[in-house]
Protein backbone atom coordinates (compact mmCIF):
# COMPACT_ATOMS: atom_id res chain seq x y z
CA UNK A 1 0.00 0.00 0.00
CA UNK A 2 1.11 3.54 -0.61
CA UNK A 3 1.31 6.41 1.81
CA UNK A 4 -2.16 7.72 0.99
CA UNK A 5 -3.88 4.48 2.06
CA UNK A 6 -4.81 5.76 5.55
CA UNK A 7 -6.59 8.71 3.96
CA UNK A 8 -8.46 6.38 1.64
CA UNK A 9 -9.50 4.14 4.50
CA UNK A 10 -10.56 7.07 6.64
CA UNK A 11 -13.02 8.10 3.96
CA UNK A 12 -14.10 4.64 2.92
CA UNK A 13 -14.56 2.80 6.19
CA UNK A 14 -16.74 5.21 8.11
CA UNK A 15 -19.24 3.14 10.09
CA UNK A 16 -22.32 2.61 7.96
CA UNK A 17 -20.86 4.70 5.16
CA UNK A 18 -22.03 4.36 1.59
CA UNK A 19 -19.58 4.04 -1.25
CA UNK A 20 -19.98 7.80 -1.42
CA UNK A 21 -17.53 7.97 1.44
CA UNK A 22 -14.81 6.82 -0.94
CA UNK A 23 -16.12 8.87 -3.82
CA UNK A 24 -14.53 10.49 -6.87
CA UNK A 25 -11.61 11.93 -4.96
CA UNK A 26 -10.16 8.40 -4.70
CA UNK A 27 -9.84 7.99 -8.47
CA UNK A 28 -10.82 4.34 -7.90
CA UNK A 29 -9.99 2.12 -10.87
CA UNK A 30 -11.60 -1.12 -9.66
CA UNK A 31 -14.64 -1.78 -7.47
CA UNK A 32 -15.43 -5.26 -6.13
CA UNK A 33 -19.06 -5.71 -5.05
CA UNK A 34 -19.73 -8.78 -2.88
CA UNK A 35 -23.36 -9.72 -2.23
CA UNK A 36 -24.24 -10.58 1.36
CA UNK A 37 -28.05 -10.55 1.31
CA UNK A 38 -30.19 -13.39 2.65
CA UNK A 39 -30.11 -15.37 -0.59
CA UNK A 40 -26.33 -15.62 -0.15
CA UNK A 41 -26.54 -17.17 3.33
CA UNK A 42 -25.30 -20.67 2.35
CA UNK A 43 -22.21 -19.16 0.72
CA UNK A 44 -21.28 -17.75 4.14
CA UNK A 45 -22.48 -20.51 6.48
CA UNK A 46 -21.48 -23.69 4.62
CA UNK A 47 -18.11 -24.77 6.10
CA UNK A 48 -17.09 -26.13 2.69
CA UNK A 49 -17.92 -22.89 0.86
CA UNK A 50 -15.16 -21.62 -1.42
CA UNK A 51 -16.89 -18.28 -1.92
CA UNK A 52 -14.59 -15.99 0.08
CA UNK A 53 -11.37 -17.64 -1.16
CA UNK A 54 -12.59 -17.20 -4.75
CA UNK A 55 -13.27 -13.49 -4.19
CA UNK A 56 -9.86 -13.00 -2.58
CA UNK A 57 -8.00 -14.85 -5.33
CA UNK A 58 -9.72 -12.91 -8.11
CA UNK A 59 -9.11 -9.57 -6.39
CA UNK A 60 -5.43 -10.41 -6.09
CA UNK A 61 -5.19 -11.72 -9.66
CA UNK A 62 -6.65 -8.66 -11.35
CA UNK A 63 -5.10 -5.95 -9.12
CA UNK A 64 -1.74 -4.45 -10.01
CA UNK A 65 0.54 -1.96 -8.24
CA UNK A 66 -0.86 1.53 -8.60
CA UNK A 67 -4.50 0.41 -8.83
CA UNK A 68 -6.92 2.10 -6.48
CA UNK A 69 -9.59 -0.33 -5.39
CA UNK A 70 -12.66 -0.59 -3.21
CA UNK A 71 -13.96 -3.85 -1.78
CA UNK A 72 -17.59 -3.44 -0.77
CA UNK A 73 -20.52 -5.53 0.46
CA UNK A 74 -24.00 -4.97 -0.92
CA UNK A 75 -27.58 -6.09 -0.39
CA UNK A 76 -30.36 -3.49 -0.43
CA UNK A 77 -30.07 -0.03 1.07
CA UNK A 78 -32.48 0.77 3.90
CA UNK A 79 -32.56 3.57 6.50
CA UNK A 80 -29.83 2.76 8.98
CA UNK A 81 -28.32 0.14 6.70
CA UNK A 82 -26.74 1.74 3.63
CA UNK A 83 -25.69 -0.37 0.68
CA UNK A 84 -23.19 -0.77 -0.83
CA UNK A 85 -20.86 -0.47 2.17
CA UNK A 86 -17.11 -0.23 1.76
CA UNK A 87 -15.10 -2.89 3.54
CA UNK A 88 -11.70 -1.84 2.31
CA UNK A 89 -10.25 0.95 0.16
CA UNK A 90 -6.61 1.17 -0.74
CA UNK A 91 -4.01 1.85 -3.38
CA UNK A 92 -2.18 -1.34 -4.31
CA UNK A 93 1.52 -1.04 -3.66
CA UNK A 94 4.51 -3.21 -4.42
CA UNK A 95 3.48 -5.55 -1.59
CA UNK A 96 0.21 -7.36 -2.53
CA UNK A 97 -2.55 -6.55 0.02
CA UNK A 98 -3.68 -10.18 0.36
CA UNK A 99 -3.84 -10.13 4.15
CA UNK A 100 -5.96 -6.96 4.15
CA UNK A 101 -8.38 -8.38 1.58
CA UNK A 102 -8.72 -11.74 3.33
CA UNK A 103 -9.24 -10.07 6.71
CA UNK A 104 -11.99 -7.81 5.32
CA UNK A 105 -13.76 -10.80 3.78
CA UNK A 106 -13.38 -12.90 6.93
CA UNK A 107 -15.45 -10.33 8.88
CA UNK A 108 -18.22 -10.28 6.27
CA UNK A 109 -21.40 -12.17 7.19
CA UNK A 110 -24.94 -12.41 5.90
CA UNK A 111 -26.73 -9.06 6.46
CA UNK A 112 -30.03 -8.59 8.25
CA UNK A 113 -32.51 -5.77 8.02
CA UNK A 114 -32.00 -3.06 10.67
CA UNK A 115 -33.77 -3.82 13.94
CA UNK A 116 -35.01 -7.20 12.74
CA UNK A 117 -33.91 -10.80 12.40
CA UNK A 118 -35.06 -10.87 8.78
CA UNK A 119 -32.30 -11.39 6.25
CA UNK A 120 -31.57 -8.49 3.91
CA UNK A 121 -32.91 -8.33 0.36
CA UNK A 122 -30.91 -7.70 -2.84
CA UNK A 123 -30.79 -4.85 -5.34
CA UNK A 124 -28.27 -5.44 -8.14
CA UNK A 125 -29.18 -2.22 -9.94
CA UNK A 126 -28.55 -0.11 -6.87
CA UNK A 127 -25.16 -1.69 -6.24
CA UNK A 128 -23.84 -1.36 -9.78
CA UNK A 129 -25.20 2.17 -10.21
CA UNK A 130 -23.54 3.26 -6.95
CA UNK A 131 -20.23 1.75 -8.01
CA UNK A 132 -20.31 3.54 -11.38
CA UNK A 133 -21.67 6.89 -10.25
CA UNK A 134 -20.11 7.22 -6.80
CA UNK A 135 -17.04 5.01 -6.33
CA UNK A 136 -15.77 5.56 -9.86
CA UNK A 137 -17.27 9.04 -10.00
CA UNK A 138 -18.23 8.46 -13.63
CA UNK A 139 -14.60 7.90 -14.55
CA UNK A 140 -13.23 4.85 -16.38
CA UNK A 141 -12.67 1.66 -14.44
CA UNK A 142 -13.87 -1.87 -13.77
CA UNK A 143 -16.77 -2.97 -11.58
CA UNK A 144 -16.82 -6.60 -10.41
CA UNK A 145 -20.01 -8.17 -9.07
CA UNK A 146 -20.18 -11.43 -7.08
CA UNK A 147 -23.79 -12.62 -6.84
CA UNK A 148 -26.07 -15.64 -6.84
CA UNK A 149 -28.31 -13.82 -9.36
CA UNK A 150 -31.19 -13.30 -6.93
CA UNK A 151 -32.26 -9.76 -7.76
CA UNK A 152 -35.21 -9.24 -5.40
CA UNK A 153 -35.51 -5.83 -3.71
CA UNK A 154 -38.06 -5.90 -0.87
CA UNK A 155 -38.26 -9.67 -1.41
CA UNK A 156 -39.96 -8.98 -4.75
CA UNK A 157 -40.81 -12.32 -6.32
CA UNK A 158 -41.05 -10.79 -9.80
CA UNK A 159 -37.44 -11.67 -10.47
CA UNK A 160 -37.99 -11.67 -14.21
CA UNK A 161 -38.93 -7.98 -14.15
CA UNK A 162 -36.07 -7.15 -11.80
CA UNK A 163 -33.61 -8.98 -14.02
CA UNK A 164 -34.97 -7.07 -17.02
CA UNK A 165 -34.21 -3.80 -15.17
CA UNK A 166 -30.70 -5.07 -14.52
CA UNK A 167 -30.47 -5.98 -18.20
CA UNK A 168 -31.53 -2.45 -19.21
CA UNK A 169 -28.91 -0.95 -16.91
CA UNK A 170 -26.24 -2.91 -18.80
CA UNK A 171 -27.48 -2.61 -22.37
CA UNK A 172 -29.28 0.72 -22.60
CA UNK A 173 -26.90 2.89 -20.63
CA UNK A 174 -23.84 4.48 -22.17
CA UNK A 175 -21.63 4.12 -19.09
CA UNK A 176 -20.93 0.39 -19.50
CA UNK A 177 -18.90 -0.25 -22.63
CA UNK A 178 -18.28 -3.95 -22.12
CA UNK A 179 -19.87 -6.55 -19.85
CA UNK A 180 -18.88 -10.17 -19.26
CA UNK A 181 -20.36 -12.88 -17.04
CA UNK A 182 -18.71 -15.98 -15.59
CA UNK A 183 -21.25 -18.60 -14.41
CA UNK A 184 -19.47 -20.84 -11.90
CA UNK A 185 -20.43 -24.11 -10.30
CA UNK A 186 -20.32 -23.72 -6.51
CA UNK A 187 -22.70 -26.02 -4.60
CA UNK A 188 -23.33 -24.81 -1.02
CA UNK A 189 -25.92 -25.73 1.58
CA UNK A 190 -27.13 -23.62 4.50
CA UNK A 191 -29.78 -23.82 7.16
CA UNK A 192 -32.40 -22.06 5.05
CA UNK A 193 -31.23 -22.23 1.46
CA UNK A 194 -28.97 -24.14 -0.87
CA UNK A 195 -27.40 -23.06 -4.12
CA UNK A 196 -25.60 -24.68 -7.03
CA UNK A 197 -23.83 -21.75 -8.66
CA UNK A 198 -22.37 -18.30 -8.45
CA UNK A 199 -22.17 -15.56 -11.08
CA UNK A 200 -19.23 -13.20 -11.41
CA UNK A 201 -19.80 -10.14 -13.59
CA UNK A 202 -17.28 -7.55 -14.75
CA UNK A 203 -18.40 -4.23 -16.21
CA UNK A 204 -15.95 -1.99 -18.06
CA UNK A 205 -16.88 1.67 -17.62
CA UNK A 206 -15.82 4.11 -20.35
CA UNK A 207 -13.55 3.55 -23.31
CA UNK A 208 -10.45 3.36 -21.14
CA UNK A 209 -12.18 0.78 -18.94
CA UNK A 210 -12.86 -1.36 -22.03
CA UNK A 211 -9.20 -1.19 -23.04
CA UNK A 212 -8.12 -2.10 -19.51
CA UNK A 213 -10.44 -5.11 -19.47
CA UNK A 214 -9.24 -6.29 -22.88
CA UNK A 215 -5.64 -5.97 -21.73
CA UNK A 216 -6.45 -7.85 -18.52
CA UNK A 217 -8.08 -10.69 -20.46
CA UNK A 218 -5.05 -10.89 -22.75
CA UNK A 219 -2.71 -11.40 -19.78
CA UNK A 220 -4.54 -14.58 -18.73
CA UNK A 221 -4.65 -13.45 -15.09
CA UNK A 222 -8.41 -13.92 -14.87
CA UNK A 223 -8.15 -17.40 -16.42
CA UNK A 224 -5.74 -18.47 -13.68
CA UNK A 225 -8.62 -18.13 -11.21
CA UNK A 226 -11.74 -18.63 -13.36
CA UNK A 227 -11.30 -21.35 -15.95
CA UNK A 228 -14.82 -21.06 -17.36
CA UNK A 229 -15.17 -19.06 -20.61
CA UNK A 230 -16.54 -15.55 -20.31
CA UNK A 231 -20.12 -15.11 -21.51
CA UNK A 232 -20.49 -11.83 -23.37
CA UNK A 233 -23.28 -9.45 -22.44
CA UNK A 234 -22.02 -6.37 -24.23
CA UNK A 235 -21.11 -5.34 -26.89
CA UNK A 236 -22.94 -7.50 -29.39
CA UNK A 237 -22.30 -5.29 -32.41
CA UNK A 238 -18.49 -5.41 -32.40
CA UNK A 239 -15.93 -8.17 -32.79
CA UNK A 240 -18.58 -10.77 -33.53
CA UNK A 241 -16.54 -13.01 -35.83
CA UNK A 242 -12.92 -13.79 -36.58
CA UNK A 243 -11.16 -15.08 -39.70
CA UNK A 244 -8.33 -17.58 -39.29
CA UNK A 245 -6.42 -18.48 -42.48
CA UNK A 246 -6.19 -22.18 -43.39
CA UNK A 247 -4.32 -22.09 -46.69
CA UNK A 248 -3.56 -20.02 -49.77
CA UNK A 249 -4.41 -21.48 -53.18
CA UNK A 250 -2.70 -20.65 -56.53
CA UNK A 251 -0.61 -17.78 -55.18
CA UNK A 252 3.10 -18.76 -55.18
CA UNK A 253 5.23 -16.63 -52.91
CA UNK A 254 2.33 -15.72 -50.58
CA UNK A 255 1.85 -17.06 -47.06
CA UNK A 256 -0.71 -16.14 -44.40
CA UNK A 257 -0.27 -16.63 -40.66
CA UNK A 258 -1.55 -15.31 -37.36
CA UNK A 259 1.03 -13.34 -35.42
CA UNK A 260 1.18 -12.06 -31.82
CA UNK A 261 -2.04 -10.54 -30.56
CA UNK A 262 -4.08 -12.27 -33.27
CA UNK A 263 -2.74 -9.96 -35.98
CA UNK A 264 -3.08 -11.42 -39.47
CA UNK A 265 0.20 -11.45 -41.39
CA UNK A 266 0.70 -11.82 -45.14
CA UNK A 267 4.29 -12.61 -46.16
CA UNK A 268 5.02 -11.90 -49.83
CA UNK A 269 8.20 -12.70 -51.74
CA UNK A 270 9.51 -9.70 -53.66
CA UNK A 271 9.11 -11.51 -56.99
CA UNK A 272 5.46 -12.40 -56.34
CA UNK A 273 3.20 -9.92 -58.07
CA UNK A 274 -0.05 -11.87 -58.28
CA UNK A 275 -2.87 -9.29 -58.22
CA UNK A 276 -5.11 -11.58 -56.15
CA UNK A 277 -5.05 -14.68 -54.00
CA UNK A 278 -7.55 -17.44 -53.30
CA UNK A 279 -7.61 -17.82 -49.53
CA UNK A 280 -9.46 -20.40 -47.46
CA UNK A 281 -10.41 -19.34 -43.94
CA UNK A 282 -12.09 -20.62 -40.83
CA UNK A 283 -14.94 -18.31 -39.85
CA UNK A 284 -15.27 -18.27 -36.06
CA UNK A 285 -17.98 -16.92 -33.81
CA UNK A 286 -16.42 -14.92 -30.96
CA UNK A 287 -19.69 -14.05 -29.17
CA UNK A 288 -20.06 -16.88 -26.65
CA UNK A 289 -22.72 -17.88 -25.60
CA UNK A 290 -24.63 -16.79 -28.71
CA UNK A 291 -25.15 -18.67 -31.94
CA UNK A 292 -25.40 -16.55 -35.08
CA UNK A 293 -28.45 -18.23 -36.53
CA UNK A 294 -28.30 -16.18 -39.72
CA UNK A 295 -26.58 -13.12 -41.15
CA UNK A 296 -25.31 -11.65 -44.40
CA UNK A 297 -21.54 -11.34 -44.48
CA UNK A 298 -19.48 -8.79 -46.40
CA UNK A 299 -15.77 -8.11 -46.30
CA UNK A 300 -13.14 -5.74 -47.63
CA UNK A 301 -9.48 -4.98 -47.09
CA UNK A 302 -7.87 -1.60 -46.52
CA UNK A 303 -4.24 -1.55 -47.69
CA UNK A 304 -1.96 1.28 -48.73
CA UNK A 305 -4.84 3.67 -48.11
CA UNK A 306 -7.08 1.94 -50.65
CA UNK A 307 -10.19 -0.12 -50.05
CA UNK A 308 -10.47 -3.39 -51.96
CA UNK A 309 -13.45 -5.74 -51.89
CA UNK A 310 -12.97 -9.31 -50.74
CA UNK A 311 -15.06 -11.70 -52.81
CA UNK A 312 -16.59 -14.41 -50.63
CA UNK A 313 -17.64 -17.84 -51.87
CA UNK A 314 -20.84 -17.41 -49.88
CA UNK A 315 -22.30 -14.33 -48.28
CA UNK A 316 -24.77 -16.06 -45.96
CA UNK A 317 -23.87 -17.30 -42.51
CA UNK A 318 -26.14 -19.78 -40.75
CA UNK A 319 -25.98 -21.53 -37.39
CA UNK A 320 -22.47 -20.33 -36.57
CA UNK A 321 -21.96 -21.46 -32.99
CA UNK A 322 -19.02 -20.54 -30.73
CA UNK A 323 -16.24 -23.10 -30.91
CA UNK A 324 -17.53 -24.54 -34.18
CA UNK A 325 -15.81 -22.69 -37.04
CA UNK A 326 -17.11 -22.93 -40.58
CA UNK A 327 -14.95 -22.96 -43.74
CA UNK A 328 -15.10 -19.89 -45.96
CA UNK A 329 -13.31 -19.33 -49.28
CA UNK A 330 -12.50 -15.90 -50.64
CA UNK A 331 -10.59 -14.02 -53.30
CA UNK A 332 -8.52 -11.18 -51.91
CA UNK A 333 -6.89 -8.49 -54.01
CA UNK A 334 -3.31 -7.67 -53.12
CA UNK A 335 -1.69 -4.23 -53.42
CA UNK A 336 0.80 -5.36 -56.08
CA UNK A 337 1.02 -1.96 -57.75
CA UNK A 338 1.76 -0.20 -54.45
CA UNK A 339 4.59 -2.51 -53.42
CA UNK A 340 8.07 -1.03 -53.92
CA UNK A 341 10.27 -2.56 -56.63
CA UNK A 342 13.38 -4.45 -55.60
CA UNK A 343 15.63 -1.57 -56.71
CA UNK A 344 13.60 1.07 -54.84
CA UNK A 345 14.95 2.90 -51.81
CA UNK A 346 12.40 1.21 -49.53
CA UNK A 347 13.43 -2.23 -50.76
CA UNK A 348 17.13 -1.52 -50.38
CA UNK A 349 16.62 -0.15 -46.88
CA UNK A 350 14.76 -3.31 -45.79
CA UNK A 351 16.92 -5.83 -47.67
CA UNK A 352 17.26 -9.05 -45.70
CA UNK A 353 14.22 -8.22 -43.56
CA UNK A 354 10.78 -7.07 -44.67
CA UNK A 355 9.01 -3.96 -45.88
CA UNK A 356 5.85 -3.65 -43.76
CA UNK A 357 2.57 -2.33 -45.11
CA UNK A 358 -0.09 -2.03 -42.35
CA UNK A 359 -3.75 -2.52 -43.10
CA UNK A 360 -6.86 -4.32 -41.92
CA UNK A 361 -9.67 -6.60 -43.00
CA UNK A 362 -13.15 -5.37 -42.19
CA UNK A 363 -16.08 -7.73 -41.76
CA UNK A 364 -19.70 -6.65 -41.66
CA UNK A 365 -22.66 -8.80 -40.60
CA UNK A 366 -26.08 -7.43 -41.51
CA UNK A 367 -29.49 -8.92 -40.84
CA UNK A 368 -27.88 -10.64 -37.87
CA UNK A 369 -29.99 -12.93 -35.71
CA UNK A 370 -28.60 -14.23 -32.43
CA UNK A 371 -29.83 -17.04 -30.21
CA UNK A 372 -28.60 -18.16 -26.81
CA UNK A 373 -26.98 -21.55 -27.23
CA UNK A 374 -28.80 -24.57 -25.84
CA UNK A 375 -25.72 -25.70 -23.95
CA UNK A 376 -25.54 -22.38 -22.15
CA UNK A 377 -29.24 -22.43 -21.27
CA UNK A 378 -28.81 -25.93 -19.92
CA UNK A 379 -25.83 -24.89 -17.84
CA UNK A 380 -27.65 -21.85 -16.43
CA UNK A 381 -30.67 -24.01 -15.51
CA UNK A 382 -28.32 -26.37 -13.68
CA UNK A 383 -26.50 -23.65 -11.77
CA UNK A 384 -29.52 -21.41 -11.08
CA UNK A 385 -32.62 -23.66 -11.06
CA UNK A 386 -35.88 -21.80 -11.37
CA UNK A 387 -34.10 -18.52 -12.12
CA UNK A 388 -35.21 -16.83 -15.36
CA UNK A 389 -31.95 -14.87 -15.52
CA UNK A 390 -30.81 -16.42 -18.84
CA UNK A 391 -33.26 -13.97 -20.41
CA UNK A 392 -30.80 -11.26 -19.47
CA UNK A 393 -28.65 -12.56 -22.31
CA UNK A 394 -31.35 -11.90 -24.88
CA UNK A 395 -29.80 -9.56 -27.48
CA UNK A 396 -31.39 -6.11 -27.78
CA UNK A 397 -33.84 -5.95 -30.66
CA UNK A 398 -32.04 -2.90 -32.07
CA UNK A 399 -28.87 -4.92 -32.74
CA UNK A 400 -29.23 -6.37 -36.24
CA UNK A 401 -25.66 -6.05 -37.37
CA UNK A 402 -22.11 -6.17 -36.15
CA UNK A 403 -18.64 -5.26 -37.29
CA UNK A 404 -15.25 -6.81 -36.80
CA UNK A 405 -11.87 -5.44 -37.80
CA UNK A 406 -8.81 -7.65 -38.13
CA UNK A 407 -5.39 -6.07 -38.21
CA UNK A 408 -3.48 -7.06 -41.33
CA UNK A 409 0.24 -6.68 -41.84
CA UNK A 410 1.58 -7.20 -45.37
CA UNK A 411 5.29 -7.99 -45.22
CA UNK A 412 7.28 -7.94 -48.45
CA UNK A 413 10.55 -9.85 -48.23
CA UNK A 414 13.40 -8.53 -50.37
CA UNK A 415 16.58 -10.52 -50.91
CA UNK A 416 19.98 -8.97 -50.34
CA UNK A 417 21.10 -9.55 -53.96
CA UNK A 418 20.26 -6.03 -55.23
CA UNK A 419 21.81 -4.51 -52.14
CA UNK A 420 24.99 -6.55 -52.56
CA UNK A 421 25.15 -5.58 -56.24
CA UNK A 422 24.71 -1.94 -55.33
CA UNK A 423 27.36 -2.21 -52.63
CA UNK A 424 29.74 -3.91 -55.10
CA UNK A 425 29.19 -1.19 -57.67
CA UNK A 426 29.75 1.47 -55.06
CA UNK A 427 32.97 -0.21 -53.93
CA UNK A 428 34.17 -0.41 -57.55
CA UNK A 429 33.50 3.26 -58.04
CA UNK A 430 35.29 4.08 -54.82
CA UNK A 431 38.26 1.95 -55.82
CA UNK A 432 38.46 3.63 -59.23
CA UNK A 433 38.17 7.02 -57.61
CA UNK A 434 40.86 6.10 -55.13
CA UNK A 435 43.15 4.87 -57.89
CA UNK A 436 42.54 8.03 -59.88
CA UNK A 437 43.28 10.18 -56.89
CA UNK A 438 46.47 8.28 -56.28
CA UNK A 439 47.52 8.59 -59.90
CA UNK A 440 46.54 12.24 -59.95
CA UNK A 441 48.75 13.13 -57.04
CA UNK A 442 51.71 10.89 -57.88
CA UNK A 443 54.83 12.65 -59.29
CA UNK A 444 55.99 11.51 -62.74
CA UNK A 445 58.96 11.98 -65.06
CA UNK A 446 58.48 12.91 -68.73
CA UNK A 447 61.25 12.64 -71.36
CA UNK A 448 61.21 15.62 -73.77
CA UNK A 449 63.58 16.43 -76.67
CA UNK A 450 64.08 20.18 -77.37
CA UNK A 451 66.19 21.02 -80.44
CA UNK A 452 68.00 17.69 -80.19
CA UNK A 453 68.62 17.97 -76.44
CA UNK A 454 66.97 15.34 -74.24
CA UNK A 455 65.51 16.61 -70.97
CA UNK A 456 63.68 14.92 -68.04
CA UNK A 457 60.79 17.06 -66.77
CA UNK A 458 59.30 16.40 -63.32
CA UNK A 459 55.53 16.98 -63.27
CA UNK A 460 52.21 15.50 -62.12
CA UNK A 461 48.69 15.13 -63.50
CA UNK A 462 46.92 18.42 -63.88
CA UNK A 463 50.01 20.56 -64.29
CA UNK A 464 51.04 22.59 -67.38
CA UNK A 465 54.69 23.63 -67.61
CA UNK A 466 56.52 25.87 -70.17
CA UNK A 467 59.47 24.47 -72.18
CA UNK A 468 62.44 26.75 -73.17
CA UNK A 469 65.26 26.45 -75.71
CA UNK A 470 68.92 27.09 -74.90
CA UNK A 471 68.43 30.81 -75.46
CA UNK A 472 65.65 30.92 -72.87
CA UNK A 473 62.86 31.38 -75.33
CA UNK A 474 59.58 29.59 -74.72
CA UNK A 475 59.05 27.01 -77.41
CA UNK A 476 56.06 24.97 -76.05
CA UNK A 477 54.02 23.88 -73.02
CA UNK A 478 53.88 20.40 -71.48
CA UNK A 479 50.46 19.40 -70.14
CA UNK A 480 50.07 16.28 -67.99
CA UNK A 481 46.77 14.46 -67.38
CA UNK A 482 45.69 11.13 -65.86
CA UNK A 483 45.69 9.69 -69.35
CA UNK A 484 49.05 10.94 -70.59
CA UNK A 485 51.09 13.98 -71.68
CA UNK A 486 50.80 16.37 -74.62
CA UNK A 487 52.56 19.40 -76.09
CA UNK A 488 50.63 22.64 -76.39
CA UNK A 489 51.32 26.12 -77.84
CA UNK A 490 54.19 24.81 -79.93
CA UNK A 491 56.21 27.75 -81.48
CA UNK A 492 56.45 27.69 -85.21
CA UNK A 493 59.67 26.14 -86.43
CA UNK A 494 60.59 24.85 -82.99
CA UNK A 495 61.89 21.30 -82.78
CA UNK A 496 60.17 19.83 -79.70
CA UNK A 497 58.87 16.30 -79.24
CA UNK A 498 57.96 13.85 -76.47
CA UNK A 499 60.51 11.12 -75.90
CA UNK A 500 63.87 10.78 -77.66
Amino acid sequence: MTGDTPKLLAGALLAGALLAACGPALAVSQVFLVQNSGWMDPFYTDPASRFKPLVAELVMAVSAPGDRMVLAAFNQSLPGAPSPRALLALTVGAEPPRARVEAALARLQTARKPGASTLADTDLNEAVSAAIGTALGGKPGLVWLFTNNRNSPNNDLATDRRNREFYDLIHRGDAIGKALAFPLKMPVRGEHYSANGLMVYVFAVGGQGVRELDALLATGRIARVITEPAARLKPLDQGSVRLTPRKVVDAPGLRFSVGPGGKLRADIDSNARAPRANIEWNLENTMYPYTITEATLGARSVLAGRERPITLARAEVRDLAPGRPQPLSSVMQLPAAELPGKWSLQALRTAGSAYVLPGRIELRLSGQELALSRDFRRRMAELFPGDPLPEIFTPPARIKGSEASLELEVRVHYGIGPLLALIGAALAVLAAAGGAALAYGRPRRVLVTVEGEQRTVRTRAGLTQPLFDKAGNKVAELRSTLFGNQLLDLREGAQVRLGR
